[in-house]
């Protein structure tokens, strides 16, 4: 439980962050338990996170600001492991490097920071550039549909333990609790985009060639490139080949029958009269 001075303090935060949220955040604390704050990171711009929607919580002591509140980032960004407790100085891993005058503003300002940069620390994952784009294409599905239906291994780890901490596959329970606009928003967006609720990815579009296009057949190539699909693209054009062959043939066969005919008749009296005339 909160003490005055907490709730007091928290609650001033909260008029001061929602009149004048910093850049790429909002902020608020939950309706249940003051202490327990919600965030959304919005990725910046010219970064591997641009447009991605990262959801994470802030967990604060009874005493704050005289320590820092626990630091977590659920939705999977590529960056930090998944509703873990992350290292950092304004964390409660480091109690006593806390300042009481640093607020929600800026503990928040301070993890965006951090998260653009390649600093490594306790909860913090390596990834390429490309994998946290994709990453940052898929956190809004991730964040309304909980990852999906299912309990995921990605979250078992020890730091991901603890009040704070939010479980794959909850079907996007505890986001829609925090942020229903932004729940009703993602659902639109989804549909829009035609995103497939299992996967996260874009559905494939059918066409009149077939249910599936030259675009989606060329992701179910494997990484890299195969020499399958190349092997498989020949066959298939000298089956196409054969076929318009057999085709052409059967059209014209009799034609070629009566033209073979006629020639070798032709050539047969050609003959003959050159015999005859030799002769004589």
């Amino acid at each position: 439980m909160a003490t005055p001075a907490a709730t007091k303090r928290l609650t001033k935060e909260y008029a001061t962050i929602s009149k004048s949220p910093p850049p790429y955040i909002i902020a608020h604390p939950s309706e249940k338990n003051i202490l327990e704050w919600h965030y959304i990171l919005t990725g910046p711009p010219d970064t591997p996170y641009d447009g991605g929607q990262y959801w994470g919580t802030l967990m604060f002591p009874p005493d704050y600001p005289f320590a820092p509140p626990a630091i977590r980032m659920h939705t999977p960004s590529g960056r930090f492991q998944p509703s873990t407790r992350l290292c950092l100085s304004i964390s409660d891993f480091h109690p006593k490097s806390f300042n009481p005058a640093w607020e929600v503003s800026t503990i928040l300002t301070g993890l965006l920071s951090f998260m653009t940069s390649e600093e490594m620390t306790t909860g913090s994952v390596r990834a390429s550039e490309h994998e946290r784009k994709l990453f940052a294409q898929r956190t809004r599905w991730w964040n309304s549909t909980g990852g999906g239906s299912k309990q995921s291994s990605l979250l078992q780890n020890s730091n991901s333990r603890g009040i704070g901490a939010i479980k794959a596959g909850d079907g996007g329970a505890k986001f829609r609790q925090e942020w229903p606009e932004l729940d009703e928003e993602n659902l639109r967006w989804m549909k829009e985009k035609q995103i497939n609720l299992q996967t996260g990815l874009p559905m494939p579009a059918h066409t009149q060639h077939g249910p599936c296009s030259p675009e989606v057949a060329g992701l179910r190539r494997r990484p890299g490139g195969s020499a399958t699909s190349g092997v498989g693209a020949v066959v298939q054009g000298g089956q196409v080949a054969r076929d318009v062959g057999q085709s052409w043939l059967s059209r014209n066969k009799w034609r070629i029958v009566f033209g073979t005919l006629f020639t070798y008749i032709l050539v047969a009296r050609m003959l003959g009269d050159g015999a005859v005339s030799a002769a004589t």
